[in-house]
C-alpha cells in the first residue's frame, strides 16, 4: 500500500522551515542579526530548547552563524557567488563593466515588468518610500546617500517581482557593485546634471510601477541603464584622454 503513517513534526523543524522561508524570500538578509533567544522564542511561540535545536540545525547547514558575544546572524551566503579571481578579472577589464550593465538591463527590466503585474500594494509602497528618500537625499546633495539609496531602490523592485532566484542572484551582483568592483557609483552623483537626470529616470520607473504599467516600468528601467552605460563610456574615454594629455604636458614641460 502506498501509504505511510503521518509523523508529527517537531516544533524545532517548524522553526527551521519558517527561518528558511524568511531567508529564501529575502526578508532576513545576509549579515542580519536575529532577535535575542528570549524575544525570538516569544515571537514564534516555542520553547527555548526547541529554538536552540532549530538554530543548531541551521548553523550546521551554513545558513546561520554565531558570533561570540554578539548573537546569531544570517550567514553571508552570497559571498560564494563569484571567486576572488573572477572578481579581480571583473575589476580590471572594461568589457566586464558593460556586460554587467547589459545583464542588469535585461534582468531588472524583467523584474520591473513582473513587479508592475505581481507586486502587492505594500511592495509598491516600499518602492515609493525609498524613492521619496532619494528625493530628500538629492536635495541634500549627498552622493554617498544617493548611491546607497540607488541600490536600495533597484533591489526593492527585484524583491517586488517575487522571484527568489532572481532576488538572490541580483543581491550578489549588487554586493560587487557596492564594493566598487565595476565602477564608482558615487562619481555619477557628483555631477549636477547627471544627478538630475538620474533622479528623473528613477521617478519614471517609480511612476510606471505605481501605475501598474508593465511596459512603462520596463522601458523606464532599460532607458535608465542605457543612460548609465553611455555615461560610463563617456567617463572612461574622458579619463583616457586626460591621461594622454597629462603625458603630452609632461613631455612638453621637460623638453
Amino acid at each position: 500500500m502506498p501509504y505511510t503513517k503521518i509523523q508529527t513534526e517537531k516544533l524545532s523543524q517548524s522553526v527551521v522551515r519558517q527561518i528558511e522561508q524568511l531567508i529564501l524570500r529575502g526578508i532576513l538578509r545576509p549579515g542580519e542579526r536575529l532577535p535575542s533567544e528570549r524575544e525570538l522564542s516569544d515571537r514564534m511561540g516555542v520553547s527555548r530548547p526547541s529554538l536552540r535545536d532549530a538554530v543548531a540545525d541551521l548553523q550546521t547547514r551554513g545558513l546561520l552563524v554565531s558570533r561570540a558575544g554578539a548573537g546569531i546572524y544570517v550567514a553571508e551566503v552570497l559571498g560564494s557567488a563569484f571567486s576572488d579571481a573572477l572578481v579581480q578579472l571583473f575589476a580590471s577589464h572594461d568589457e566586464a563593466v558593460f556586460d554587467y550593465i547589459a545583464f542588469r538591463r535585461d534582468m531588472e527590466g524583467l523584474a520591473a515588468e513582473r513587479a508592475a503585474r505581481l507586486a502587492s500594494d505594500t511592495d509598491l509602497k516600499v518602492v515609493d518610500v525609498i524613492f521619496q528618500k532619494m528625493e530628500a537625499a538629492h536635495l541634500k546633495r549627498d552622493p554617498t546617500d544617493e548611491a546607497a539609496l540607488d541600490a536600495e531602490f533597484h533591489l526593492s523592485i527585484i524583491e517586488a517581482s517575487h522571484n527568489v532566484i532572481m532576488l538572490h542572484m541580483m543581491r550578489s551582483m549588487y554586493d560587487l557593485l557596492r564594493q566598487g568592483v565595476f565602477y564608482n557609483r558615487q562619481m555619477m552623483f557628483r555631477n549636477r546634471t547627471t544627478r538630475d537626470m538620474l533622479l528623473d529616470q528613477h521617478r519614471a520607473i517609480n511612476t510606471g510601477l505605481q501605475a501598474r504599467d508593465p511596459h512603462a516600468a520596463r522601458a523606464a528601467v532599460e532607458a535608465h541603464l542605457t543612460y548609465v552605460e553611455l555615461s560610463l563610456s563617456d567617463q572612461i574615454k574622458a579619463d583616457r584622454n586626460e591621461a594622454i594629455a597629462q603625458q603630452r604636458f609632461e613631455h612638453e614641460r621637460t623638453r
